[in-house]
């Protein structure tokens, strides 16, 4: 205990030393971040280095003295192991700090990482040091790392939110590989708790230094690989619950910002103020009480995933996981992301099944177009698909002849406050429907009807045209 107290302290002297300077360097120069008063809410230019004393101070505490004790000395050849696979995403964030990357170019540096790490040793579900074979523990080992990288970079959005979040997340792990005894855990996770404890003292609210991505991805990728670490030691039933649990914030955070942006059609790696802090803020609180409640959130967590470690504590996952996800469910729904809203009406309101019968009645209704024979079929079929679709009138005039009807929903078009289109199909023949304002009757579907019709008719016109001479 003495060492791994020693082994804390000379990370947190190091970058609480290292921090300003390198600040400071950075600043003089002009490479800083700068505020947009609506994702970055900073008042001031800010440097974007913390990744590199964090980086420093980890690796100078891990440093193999001529008095390191022999019971630490024995667990530094596994953490030597994984200083290339440190290394790479270091770098790689730091190069997108200085000169940017494109969203690829970032995936494949912690790809590298993640997969320099995995030849160094770290195993995903190797539970006991059995695994499941190299086709499953490669792929998920990728997965978890790369999440885990990710999940902190996209965190990182408030002063001291991510480096407080991390070190909740490393003390975490660090509990528990005391409470199990698992040296090597613990002689890994020490130095980035004093590390982070030192960074803190100057990116707490108000911050004067920022992670930037170098300090963020680091942290996710060696909490990852810690997380990854204790399931090589630790009982099958929460070998993944307590490093899931311990960084369940960051984790649920991009996850949620993954299923929003593509339930809103926009790329996965594009940057938007829908994380759970900006909520927050929406919500009223300012930056400091939001990453308050962040802190509290995973230090509930940290408690949950800490009462798994206790002996006999595997019969209570199932409940312990429940009740998380209750805990999630009703946490996400505070937040209103309106794209859940919708979603959920979609898939359980009805709306997805009368939004796929709407689409299917339009293809049949354009197949129908497509094989109508006079004008009469054509107005036959044009009505009876307006009744379906929710319009209370239609007129159409097609080849010179007018036709008309009303009341297709049972009402009077005055008696409603009613909205009216036009659209024309070619020439002096066109179409002019009226609809409720009122009308639940696929509104989702009153677009892609009105294209629908148009083209149809258009493209029965023309067929028609051509072969003019044959009818007449």
């Amino acid at each position: 205990m003495k060492e791994l107290f020693w082994l804390g302290l000379r990370a947190f002297l190091v970058c609480l030393v290292l921090t300003p300077i390198f600040r400071d360097i950075f600043r003089s120069y002009g490479i800083v971040d700068q505020p947009d008063r609506r994702r970055k809410v900073h008042s001031h230019p800010i440097p974007r280095v913390g990744g590199i004393p964090i980086f420093i101070a980890y690796g100078l505490a891990l440093y193999p003295y001529p008095h390191t004790p022999t019971a630490l000395a024995e667990y530094l050849p596994l953490i030597r192991k994984l200083a290339p696979a440190a290394t790479m995403i270091f770098a790689t964030g730091l190069i997108d700090d200085l000169v940017g990357l494109k969203p690829w170019q970032k995936l494949l540096g912690q790809l590298a990482a993640a997969s320099l790490a995995y030849w160094a040793g770290v195993r995903v579900l190797a539970v006991g040091g059995m695994g499941g074979g190299m086709w499953l523990t490669l792929p998920l080992t990728l997965f978890w790392l790369i999440a885990c990288t990710n999940a902190f970079n996209l965190v990182d959005g408030l002063d001291g939110l991510a480096a407080g979040v991390g070190l909740v997340a490393t003390l975490t792990l660090l509990a528990a590989a005391l409470i199990h005894d698992n040296p090597a855990l613990a002689s890994a996770s020490v130095p980035l708790v004093g590390a982070l404890l030192g960074f803190l003292c100057y990116n707490f609210n108000p911050a004067t230094v920022f992670l930037g991505d170098s300090g963020a991805l680091l942290i996710g990728f060696l909490l990852g690989c810690f997380g990854a670490v204790w399931t090589e030691k630790s009982d099958a039933l929460i070998s993944l619950t307590v490093p899931l649990l311990a960084l369940s914030i960051p984790l649920i955070d991009v996850s949620l910002a993954i299923l929003r942006r593509f339930l809103r059609n926009q790329p996965i790696f594009s940057a938007d103020r829908g994380h759970i802090h900006h909520r927050l803020i929406d919500k009223g609180l300012t930056p400091r009480r939001a990453v308050l409640v962040l802190y509290l959130l995973c230090a509930m967590a940290a408690a949950f995933a800490l009462l798994l470690t206790m002996p006999h504590a595997g019969r209570y996952v199932g409940f312990v996981m429940l009740a998380v996800c209750l805990v999630v469910w009703f946490g996400v729904k505070q937040l209103r992301y309106a794209e859940f809203g919708l979603a959920s009406r979609l898939l359980f309101g009805g709306e997805m099944q009368r939004t796929l019968g709407g689409q299917l009645r339009l293809e049949r209704l354009a197949e129908d177009l497509s094989e109508a024979r006079n004008e009469d079929e054509c107005w036959r079929l044009v009505s009876a698909a307006a009744k379906d679709f929710g319009f209370e009138s239609i007129r159409l005039r097609l080849r010179g002849t007018l036709r008309e009807a009303a009341q297709l929903g049972g009402f009077a078009a005055d008696d409603h406050p009613c909205w009216s289109v036009r659209v024309p199909v070619g020439g002096e023949d066109a179409f002019e429907l009226t609809r409720r304002f009122d009308s639940g009757v696929l509104p989702m579907m009153v677009a892609p009807f009105l294209d629908t019709l148009r083209r149809g008719l258009e493209s029965r016109l023309e067929a028609w045209d051509q072969h003019a001479p044959s009818r007449a």
